[in-house]
């Protein structure tokens, strides 16, 4: 039995969807398809959250706390900027224990600016430095030590420059004390 539509088309029976028409309609899901891009795509986003926030927050949680902190003094007897990429400031202090005895070279950082002007005005003064110790940050480009100087004092001229008192001058030539 056939009949004739409207266009002149002959249908055989009731027009039914293709099945593919089944399948691409939007506004209903498929139940036969499963989503697994989702929980995937979650992981993968968390991963690498977690690959970029742990050195961040251990950079900043190395800097932001100090191991210990005090004060150390002598004489400042270098220093510098350093570095390929990431220059930073880095000083030597002398510290001198015992007269005769060669000093101790004690080596630090400076992340501050103004810190690091007043050090460079103070090379080959005695001064004394606080100064925080901050372990296990990561990298150099922070300073190349754990020991970050945050505060400088210059407290007298340098050791090696004072006068040292010896015999009065002579005289002219053949001229007496009275």
């Amino acid at each position: 039995m056939s009949t004739v539509g409207a266009a002149g088309d002959i249908l055989k029976g009731p027009k039914m969807p293709s099945p593919t028409a089944l399948t691409m309609n939007p506004t209903q899901p498929n139940p036969a398809r499963r989503r697994t891009s989702g929980a995937f795509g979650r992981v993968l986003t968390a991963l690498v959250l977690l690959i970029v926030a742990a050195p961040a927050m251990w950079t900043w949680l190395t800097l932001a706390w100090p191991y210990s902190d005090g004060m150390r003094a002598g004489v400042l007897q270098k220093f510098s900027r350093k570095g390929w990429i990431c220059k930073t400031h880095e000083g030597e202090l002398a510290q001198f224990i015992v007269a005769g005895v060669s000093p101790q070279i004690w080596e630090f950082s400076v992340r501050d600016a103004t810190v690091s002007a007043d050090l460079e005005k103070a090379v080959g003064r005695a001064v004394r430095l606080h100064y925080t110790e901050h372990r296990g940050v990561p990298g150099s480009c922070f300073g190349d030590t754990p020991y970050f100087v945050d505060e400088v004092t210059v407290t007298d001229s340098p050791p090696h420059l004072e006068a040292v008192p010896g015999p009065p001058p002579a005289g002219p030539a053949g001229s007496r004390p009275d």
